[in-house]
């Protein structure tokens, strides 16, 4: 069954590397708002969804991982995940902290995430047979889980993620909508790289160590001596990282 997405286009303007291009997109729901960064070669390029963190927005993966990968040749899409960015409503916010309104956010969140994964393979600048999944931080349970039910889906970077804490409440709940182990298991092969810093307080080393423990090869866990927020450094490591894997010859 084909879905219909329809696009609107805010602005597109031109930059060092390519094109940035603010848009909306829906397929019968609620408007998602983007940012598709185009490099100028290769024509189609790889292509990146791009899910940013907890109390985030999409211009900050734009602006960061999305700017080294257009640099590397790779194009990106980042979105405004639910209740963040533009979509940013506090009464939603404060309804949803619920044990079920937070399935239902959820669960919205993962199908928007699958709609723009079909909506950046759509477009005719993208390799469609080329495409990956990053998230950082909450983005990064979202990535290993839209990447699990993706097969194709080529490979996936997880920044500051890991396996749910230690003790979480209602953790059966948790685990039966959202298990990170259960889903880094069904990539079967497909490269993983996971970046975390050795004094992130948020999302701890060891809850990094466990979902890399689980996965299959083949694999990559680099650490960097940092908290929650990762140098530079490290997101052109991904970049790169990215680069390679999805090059023409990958």
């Amino acid at each position: 069954m084909t879905t219909r997405i329809h696009q609107t286009t805010h602005s597109e303007q031109a930059v060092p590397a390519g094109r940035r291009i603010v848009l909306e997109f829906r397929a019968g729901g609620e408007a998602i708002p983007a940012i598709l960064l185009l490099p100028r070669e290769p024509v189609p390029a790889p292509g990146v969804l791009l899910l940013h963190g907890y109390s985030s927005r999409k211009e900050h993966v734009a602006e960061g991982v999305g700017g080294s990968l257009m640099r590397h040749g790779i194009a990106s899409l980042s979105i405004d995940l639910p209740l963040h960015g533009t979509r940013a409503d506090p009464l939603q916010a404060q309804a949803a902290r619920n044990p079920l309104a937070i399935v239902s956010v959820w669960r919205t969140a993962l199908k928007e995430c699958r709609l723009a994964l079909g909506y950046l393979r759509a477009r005719p600048e993208i390799d469609r047979d080329c495409t990956a999944v990053a998230g950082y931080s909450l983005g990064s349970f979202l990535a290993v889980l839209t990447a699990a039910d993706d097969p194709a889906v080529r490979a996936v970077v997880l920044a500051a993620g890991g396996d749910l804490p230690s003790g979480t409440p209602l953790s059966a709940v948790a685990r039966a909508v959202a298990d990170p182990i259960r889903a880094v298991r069904k990539l079967n092969g497909r490269p993983l790289l996971m970046v975390h810093g050795t004094g992130d307080r948020t999302m701890r080393p060891d809850q990094a160590q466990r979902l890399f423990d689980a996965a299959g090869e083949p694999k990559e866990l680099k650490w960097w001596n940092a908290g929650h927020i990762l140098p530079a450094p490290a997101i052109d490591y991904a970049a790169e990282w990215l680069r390679e894997r999805l090059g023409r010859g990958g």
